[in-house]
């Protein structure tokens, strides 16, 4: 008999596969069935069965699938019934089928081949080994045809094809006795994507789609992981009957439109495909429907500034839009504490992401000024007194949106608005007259942004009730029209800070609306801000004393990185052991005092914590673009052993993760387009102004010290944000379109933002549209905080 098989054996720990087999044979024998070992069983009195524990068990016929016999079985094992008094059991029972269950087969499968989904081009391996009493012969089986040469434990198809794909099987041959192994199935995905071996990884995304009715509507979505992945698929949030594969087809009617998307699985993790909307149109009847080429946002909040307050609100403000805007199907980078050039250079990336038809977002907080109608966002290494010539412009990103002819152009600024005494710059942005601005303001001109003060991590005043109202499926300027209500009622801000909304907006544009890609695509920046947004895979270290330690990484922001290190194996004869990292690129500045530490708050991880495993040790890392080469760092263990003194012993090992999330875009160089700054030539521009002359700071803060209501003791005085443009005059710069005969307008401004006929202040002038080349690409957002 096997070791699994021995006398002692508790019938508990009796493997499943044996257990199912004696069942199936008991539940179906009427004279010699689980009734009479029952019988028997309880005659005897030694494990107690009685009357009221048969009547259970013949309850179970009641159940779907339900076993009076396994349930019998279940407890006499329970009361100490080993495998040895169950065979003199079904010896006295004369059930010789039975009997043969417990002994040991001549022929045993022990592993069996594993259903699996891969890129085609990648090598498939199928394993099926078995033990026997002589020699194992081996024969493979696609469907029902041999697999032709192949006689081994391991079916090997390198490279696979599509043809490939379908149910595999494999007959083990022992003498006269054969077994055939389940059915594996072989799913072959035809994409460009480097696959991931043993992980669940989404590589194919359904898409939006308008059709007529009548039309057939196929979505199709894939991911690649070994089990193979099971799909589901879900209209407007509840599951569809029987759309359980990759694809899904249907002929189009009315019923069929709406909000889709597909729920994929394995054993261990589930995922989520993005949601598409299907919009249904009936050829006789033309219905517009207003929709995006792409959604793209760019989230910056600079809070640990070098000359000038420090602000909190920015980092939590930015987590929590993030994961809404990801809801609405935007492609979301979130970045922390970006120096000048970090931030022209993010900035022109995002550019590069826009073409034709494309939702871009864009959001600020941190410090900031509004001069002549111009916003200007204040980076982290801002000197002290700032001027235009180490900010950057808002308007002058708008008009680059407006070359690459966006669908819809949208500015949150949730920085302060007071005039920059130390800046007389007068930019001259020309900017198109298009209808698709909108501007929200978190303040009025010439007003501050709050934050509230507290001692843990809160919104700040405008995203505190932008993001109760952001989700809605209504009009944007709508949406923000409620935000401003809201605001209105907060008694700790009345009377010094409102919501300004300016907009150009001519159509009902939702961030909710579906997105239906355009036709012209480049993929090359698609996979390369993919790459971008990849996390590291998660390893498994093992070191030559026999642990083995699980390094995991998640990303908090687009630039931070959380790393925990968890020991999943250690010999018993060790006593204590622990890993943790360090030799940290001095790029990264990091503080050893927060790293390796027991708690995510610890090192500075709030936002995240709740995400991540327990039981680890945990670092982060911020300021990822400022990574210059591959990041580098060392695993160290250090472990003592009982049986030796109490010095620990000390392994490590290095490891090199490439670079990771936005390090890969190198935002630390040099301006390497320097289009944000070729925009808005200032006089204090860079690349021929004279050094600033020493000034005093120019701050944007107010202290109050009175105490409101709902737990926010204290508004901190601009500590939040940037300054935003005075209003879509001063943004789109005219008097919002009057005089639109002209093809020209130059409007004048006064101090206070409207229109002046004395000299000196900022001209705008209005021009017509004009054919730019676009730089088309498509942004794909694959950034996921990832648990391993």
């Amino acid at each position: 008999m096997s070791d699994s098989l021995e006398r002692s054996t508790k019938i508990n720990l009796l493997k499943d596969p044996v257990v199912k087999k004696l069942c199936e044979v008991l539940d179906k024998s009427s004279s010699k069935g689980w009734r009479k070992l029952g019988e028997i069983v309880g005659n005897e009195r030694r494990f107690k069965v009685s009357s009221d524990d048969m009547e259970m068990c013949s309850l179970k016929v009641l159940e779907l699938e339900g076993s009076p016999s396994r349930m019998l079985l279940r407890l006499m094992g329970d009361r100490g019934c080993t495998a040895g008094h169950l065979m003199d059991y079904l010896q006295t029972l004369g059930n010789s089928e039975a009997l043969q269950c417990l002994k040991p087969s001549a022929l045993q499968i022990l592993i069996q081949p594993q259903s699996v989904a891969l890129i085609s081009g990648h090598n498939l391996r199928l394993s099926c080994h078995a033990v026997g009493k002589s020699p194992v012969q081996y024969q493979w089986f696609k469907c029902k045809e041999e697999v032709p040469n192949v006689f081994s434990p391991d079916l090997v198809i390198s490279p696979v094809h599509q043809r490939d794909a379908g149910f595999y099987i494999c007959r083990v041959n022992c003498g006269d006795t054969f077994e055939f192994s389940q059915w594996a199935q072989v799913d072959v995905l035809n994409v460009s994507y480097q696959s991931l071996e043993g992980r669940l990884k989404l590589v194919i995304q359904p898409q939006s789609q308008r059709l007529y009715v009548g039309d057939p509507l196929q979505l199709e979505c894939g991911a690649v992981g070994r089990p193979i992945p099971r799909y589901q698929w879900h209209r407007n949030g509840v599951p569809i009957p029987n759309a359980t594969k990759r694809k899904f087809a249907v002929s189009i009617c009315d019923d069929h439109c709406g909000r889709y998307r597909c729920e994929i699985s394995s054993s261990t993790e589930r995922l989520w495909t993005n949601e598409v909307h299907i919009v249904t149109v009936h050829r006789d009847y033309y219905i517009k429907v207003l929709y995006s080429t792409d959604k793209v946002a760019l989230l910056i909040g600079n809070l640990s500034y070098q000359n000038h307050p420090q602000l909190k609100a920015p980092m939590v403000d930015v987590y929590d839009l993030t994961n809404l805007l990801r809801q609405l199907n935007f492609k979301v980078v979130s970045l922390l504490d970006l120096t000048e050039s970090e931030m022209r250079n993010a900035v022109d990336e995002f550019l590069l992401l826009l073409h034709k038809g494309v939702y871009g977002l864009l959001y600020y907080a941190g410090h900031g000024y509004e001069n002549y109608g111009n916003s200007f966002m204040v980076p982290v290494d801002a000197p002290n007194p700032y001027r235009s010539a180490n900010c950057l412009c808002v308007q002058s990103i708008l008009k680059l949106m407006q070359e690459k002819e966006t669908g819809l152009n949208v500015f949150l600024l949730d920085m302060c608005r007071k005039r920059n005494i130390h800046d007389d710059s007068t930019p001259n942005i020309v900017l198109r007259v298009t209808a698709n601005i909108v501007f929200g303001y978190a303040t009025c001109q010439d007003a501050e942004a709050f934050e509230l003060s507290s001692s843990g991590f809160t919104n700040g005043v405008f995203v505190k009730f932008l993001k109760k109202r952001l989700l809605d499926d209504e009009k944007i300027t709508v949406v923000l029209d409620k935000v401003a209500e809201d605001m209105g009622q907060f008694d700790a801000t009345k009377g010094k800070q409102a919501l300004e909304i300016r907009s150009s907006l001519s159509e009902k544009r939702a961030l909710t609306d579906p997105i239906m890609p355009g036709d012209s695509a480049d993929h090359a920046h698609s996979r390369q801000w993919a790459k971008a947004h990849e996390l590291p895979e998660t390893m498994c270290l093992n070191f030559d004393c026999g642990v083995q330690i699980k390094l995991g990484f998640a990303a908090e922001f687009s630039n931070v990185l959380v790393i925990y290190t968890h020991i999943i194996k250690k010999p018993e004869e060790m006593s204590f052991c622990q890993a943790h990292v360090t030799d940290f690129s001095q790029d990264l500045d990091v503080d050893p005092k927060e790293m390796n530490r027991e708690t995510p708050e610890e090192t500075g991880i709030y936002l995240l914590s709740s995400s991540l495993p327990q039981h680890c040790l945990y670092t982060r890392l911020s300021s990822l673009q400022k990574l210059r080469e591959e990041l580098v760092f060392t695993v160290c263990l250090q472990g003592t052993f009982a049986a030796m003194d109490d010095d620990p012993i000390h392994w490590t090992k290095s490891i090199s993760i490439g670079k990771p999330l936005i390090a890969r875009l190198d935002l630390h160089r040099a301006m390497r387009r320097n289009s944000c700054l070729q925009t808005c030539l200032m006089p204090h521009s860079p690349s021929h102004s004279p050094c600033h002359s020493p000034g005093p700071e120019h701050r944007h803060h107010l202290h109050y010290g009175a105490h409101y209501a709902q737990d926010y003791s204290r508004l901190s005085p601009q500590h939040h944000y940037l300054d935003v443009s005075e209003n879509l005059q001063g943004a789109i710069g005219g008097s919002f379109y009057e005089n639109l005969s002209q093809c020209h307008y130059d409007p004048m401004y006064d101090s206070a933002g409207g229109l002046s006929s004395s000299p000196g202040r900022l001209s705008i002038p209005i021009e017509a549209s004009d054919d730019i080349t676009e730089l088309q690409t498509v942004f794909i957002n694959s950034l996921q905080l990832q648990q391993q």
